[in-house]
């Protein structure tokens, strides 16, 4: 249960690949909320791809203008899809979760390595010498505890997950 019982917006957290955009995009449009992707507020800002930030000022620098782009963000009654590595930062996260509930869409790593395919352009936040398997579990832990909510993804496609989100969210308010 989010902190802020009355929370107008809702965050999605989880790995590359686990639909985060796109569900988020189905999300705001049922619930009539605006949708922010972070990756592209980051992108934005910095003036590159998050791989071109990865690949010329590694994976720490990523992460560095993700929390900052995260911590200006001050919005209400919005969907904001983060990217991947957003967990690694506790006052970003606690930033988002002061008027926002907290969706953690999970899929397991096979899922993963099925659709995000050759990872190493996908300008994925993490160290050199981690395996995206490492990288899988490091971050579970982290979106297992942040999340208000989870939603198994497994065999559901988009729409079914935007359905499963609706009615996690319904739950959520109806226990206030």
């Amino acid at each position: 249960m989010p902190a802020n019982k009355t929370a107008s917006n809702v965050v999605l957290i989880g790995m590359p690949g686990s639909g985060k955009s796109t569900v988020g995009v189905l999300l705001a449009k049922r619930l009539g909320l605006g949708f922010i992707d972070t990756d592209l507020l980051i992108q934005q800002e910095a003036g590159r791809t998050l791989q071109d930030i990865v690949d010329g000022d590694g994976y720490q620098a990523l992460r560095r203008i993700e929390e900052q782009v995260l911590l200006r963000l001050e919005v209400q009654r919005q969907v904001i899809s983060t990217g991947g590595s957003a967990v690694y930062s506790e006052a970003a996260m606690q930033h988002l979760k002061a008027d926002a509930v907290v969706v953690f869409l999970d899929i397991p790593l096979g899922v993963v390595l099925e659709r995000i395919g050759d990872y190493s352009a996908r300008g994925i936040s993490r160290r050199p010498d981690q395996s995206l398997e490492d990288l899988f579990t490091e971050r579970y832990e982290l979106y297992s505890r942040l999340a208000d909510v989870a939603i198994d993804c497994v065999g559901k496609d988009h729409e079914e997950v935007c359905d499963a989100v609706l009615v996690a969210l319904a739950r959520a308010r109806a226990a206030r």
